[in-house]
């Protein structure tokens, strides 16, 4: 389960960083799937994330209508972005997850 495998990846304080900030935001919940953890608003999908080398990964499912005001998402699709952190950065990561909870309201 990749969720075990987050776990065991040299990156795993950061991963239980961002996952702590994320469960801790009223009415979002956690899943645990083979191939990614995702994240969920009131049953609504929010994001996904993972270790990668050089951090971790959290893919907006509706990041596209996020606005960008720190310029840290990347991606081309029509709906989701992608937030990755090489480093622990609480106050536009809370800010990110606060728009994307808004969007699924």
């Amino acid at each position: 389960m990749q969720f075990d495998r987050d776990l065991a990846s040299p990156k795993s304080d950061l991963f239980c960083e961002v996952r702590d900030i994320l469960l801790a935001f009223s009415e979002v919940s956690e899943t645990k799937k083979e191939k990614i953890t995702t994240y969920s608003y009131n049953g609504s999908g929010l994001c996904h994330m993972r270790t990668m080398p050089y951090g971790v990964d959290i893919g907006f499912l509706k990041g596209a209508f996020i606005e960008d005001k720190y310029g840290m998402l990347h991606g081309e699709t029509k709906r989701m972005r992608v937030l990755s952190l090489e480093k622990m950065q609480e106050q536009e990561l809370r800010s990110y997850i606060a728009a994307a909870i808004e969007l699924n309201k």
